[in-house]
């Protein structure tokens, strides 16, 4: 679950500092003094002295502009030239997450540890089933030496008073793939190898310590000096995160400059009908199963660590492919910039051609908030798409791929389905023993790498039950719209 917080707080400030200063042609004059008028002297320092605090919100700018923090070959270069190279246009590697080192300094380096619970008992059951010899009692109270400690975590199951704790390092918890551990420095690295861009570690960071790396100050700059026309491919997910109608919303998003807006739950009507075709056709050939092809983390976990799955994963495009196919045939001279509530869609967009540039949840508050656009007062000029199933906007929850599915069925034609919701590692025990048995009693799965579905997503704005209704309210509110424009 994420949970909002200060560090949340202070990445979402930056932004829109950011935004502001660039709106106001102000940003290379500017960008340097953001550190020091955000933690003045005067304040009391979050970290050790506000020197750290200041090192740290400038690595932070610095993934914001769009760049790792492992690329950086002089710690003196200013932020202005940062900045410079991002307006031009930073040249991405795909791989989207990087961590601030300034700021992933403070959790534990071994995961247990002795409390003052420890009552120092004759049977010192820790001390005897340590494998490693790596617990000694001093003073009448257990020790564990780090040097030895190999965190099997033997003497936490056998102390009886509870004494010893299990500290954890919450990205590494929150990792499904164990793409992230901590190198010689005691500094968080993450292994791409593995990575499959789901933002978990990010969300769980309560440091800030794991930052995306950003587009947004490139394309609001192109936005803004009129260098490129732009069209907006907005997610389905997007309707649920702020407090407005969807036609407010996609207006709201016209309104930054945008030159066209098209939902991207248009992509998914074609990603229905072409994935229901698939399925038939296979289970007709005789295949056991098919799962969803649209969510780009699971793609990426059938490649880096389930290779047995890939010939049951649907070859069906997202409906953010589908949905840049007709970007580019309506507006061939347009940028083409997906708007949503995923990590991995970065990369996934990367990979991808016909999409020019990738903006979050997070990113679009951010531009709502610096150039203060007002949802709710925003006069609902853009048309919401008159060609879109219900069902399509219902991608953005988990089981509406399989919702949508069920609705484009030949009457009377029933399919078994399951919902997988969420990759973990319960789940991935069970994603990897599906190619192997001998009887399967479910033709269809669905698969979402956040639990909830993208309404869900890492880099949303509004918490997972608020994002549930106010979906559902968006969905039934377009329906008459549709209704009028048959």
């Amino acid at each position: 679950m994420t949970y909002y917080n200060n560090a949340v707080i202070t990445k979402r400030e930056l932004l829109v500092r950011l935004i502001k200063l660039l709106n106001n042609d102000a940003l290379l004059d500017e960008i340097d003094r953001i550190p020091l008028q955000m933690r003045p002297r005067t304040n009391s320092p979050i970290r050790c002295c506000v020197h750290k605090d200041r090192a740290v919100l400038k690595y932070k700018i610095m993934a914001l502009l769009g760049f790792n923090i492992a690329d950086e070959e002089d710690e003196l270069t200013p932020l202005r030239e940062y900045a410079e190279q991002a307006l031009k246009g930073y040249t991405q590697n795909g791989n989207f997450l990087t961590v601030v080192d300034e700021a992933c300094s403070s959790c534990v380096q071994v995961n247990y540890t002795v409390s003052n619970l420890c009552q120092g008992c004759e049977g010192r059951p820790c001390q005897v089933n340590c494998p490693k010899d790596a617990i000694m009692v001093i003073n009448g109270k257990a020790n564990i030496d780090h040097q030895k400690c190999v965190n099997c975590g033997i003497c936490h199951k056998a102390c009886p008073f509870h004494a010893i704790a299990y500290l954890p390092v919450p990205c590494e918890e929150s990792c499904p793939v164990k793409a992230i551990r901590k190198n010689a420095d005691g500094i968080e690295k993450i292994d791409f190898d593995k990575c499959i861009h789901c933002g978990k570690c990010m969300t769980a960071c309560p440091f800030g310590a794991i930052s995306e790396k950003s587009q947004i100050l490139n394309l609001f700059y192109n936005i803004k000096h009129q260098k490129e026309k732009t069209v907006a491919m907005v997610a389905p997910a997007i309707l649920s995160q702020f407090k407005a109608s969807a036609t407010q919303i996609l207006s709201s998003i016209e309104s930054i400059g945008f030159d066209a807006v098209i939902e991207v739950a248009e992509g998914a009507n074609m990603t229905t009908d072409h994935e229901t075709s698939e399925l038939l056709e296979r289970l007709e050939e005789g295949a056991p199963f098919m799962t969803t092809s649209c969510c780009p983390s699971y793609v990426q976990f059938s490649e880096k660590h389930a290779p047995e799955l890939k010939p049951f994963i649907s070859h069906t495009p997202s409906p953010m492919d589908y949905t840049a196919d007709i970007a580019k045939e309506r507006y061939p001279d347009h940028k083409a910039v997906f708007i949503g509530p995923c990590l991995a869609k970065r990369s996934e967009a990367y990979q991808n051609p016909n999409i020019d540039y990738v903006i979050t949840t997070e990113e679009l508050g951010a531009l709502f908030a610096a150039l203060k656009i007002d949802l709710e007062t925003v006069s609902p000029n853009a048309g919401i798409s008159d060609n879109v199933r219900p069902e399509s906007r219902g991608y953005a929850a988990s089981g509406g791929v399989t919702n949508a599915i069920r609705s484009v069925l030949s009457a009377g034609l029933q399919i078994s389905t399951e919902l997988i919701d969420g990759i973990d590692k319960k789940s991935i025990r069970l994603l990897k023993a599906l190619p192997g048995k001998k009887q399967h009693t479910t033709a269809f799965y669905e698969v979402m790498a956040c639990d909830g579905g993208c309404i869900s997503g890492p880099v949303n704005v509004a918490p997972l039950k608020v994002s549930q209704n106010k979906l559902k309210n968006a969905i039934r509110e377009i329906e008459p719209a549709e209704a009028l424009n048959e």
